[in-house]
């Protein structure tokens, strides 16, 4: 090997080796592994199935290495999981008190500081987008403020798709890809029973939050400041 080949692979401008003919084939899918979970590890946010392709090569058989990968991490302490299109590593949620104790005030937790009122809004608009305020509101029996949009908005967690068809055109909200991210979902699909509540359809007036808060199995809570942060995060998987 040239000084100037030795000097690219020490800074890694090397062309990637996706092949690796070189090493014996149990090696070989070893090596496979170990790339795809340090890409998936090194990335903020889920990194797509192509993405990941491009590391293997042609003869990989990325489904069962995926799952060779998933049964080799059983016995840590996070999963490897499909989020949002794409694949993430995620704490398990047994583990959710240590890593609140560790990082207190970690950067990126303002979604375990939603209120009930901002929770039960997000939940409804995850249930039933594209919908207006003035349908969450009718939903829960009182008036959702624009504050209650506007947090959520801010958090990344929803966002104003359309204008709906009706006086005014108000606009109707749509959850985002953040959303599932943060929840752990790797689709719309994955939301705990939306059959039930698409079959049961709107509850009564002035029933709405408690009704909404059964059919997604969270526990009832008279705070405004229910304990969102232990819900978010058992959610989130964090």
């Amino acid at each position: 090997m040239t000084a100037a080949a030795r000097r690219r692979r020490r800074e890694g401008d090397e062309p990637l080796d996706v092949e690796l003919f070189d090493l014996p084939p149990a090696a070989r899918w070893r090596e496979w592994m170990l790339r795809v979970e340090a890409a998936i590890f090194a990335s903020e946010k889920p990194v797509a199935r192509e993405a990941l392709v491009r590391l293997v090569g042609e003869t990989c058989r990325f489904d069962d290495l995926i799952a060779d990968l998933i049964h080799e991490l059983r016995g840590r302490p996070y999963d490897l999981t499909l989020v949002a299109g794409g694949y993430a590593l995620r704490t398990k949620t047994r583990f959710a008190a240590a890593i609140r104790a560790a990082h207190p005030r970690r950067a990126g937790d303002g979604i375990a500081e939603l209120t009930r009122t901002e929770t039960f809004a997000l939940t409804a608009i995850a249930y039933l987008q594209p919908v207006t305020r003035g349908e969450i509101s009718k939903l829960a029996g009182r008036e959702i403020s624009r504050d209650i949009i506007a947090a959520l908005k801010r958090h990344g967690l929803i966002d104003g798709a359309i204008r709906a068809p009706q006086p005014g055109a108000p606009f109707a909200y749509v959850t985002t890809r953040t959303f599932l991210e943060a929840f752990g979902f790797a689709s719309l699909r994955d939301l705990p029973d939306l059959e039930r509540l698409k079959a049961d359809g709107l509850p009564k007036r002035g029933q709405g939050e408690d009704e909404l808060d059964n059919a997604l199995g969270m526990a009832e809570n008279d705070d405004d400041s229910v304990d969102a942060e232990q819900e978010v995060d058992e959610a989130a998987g964090i």
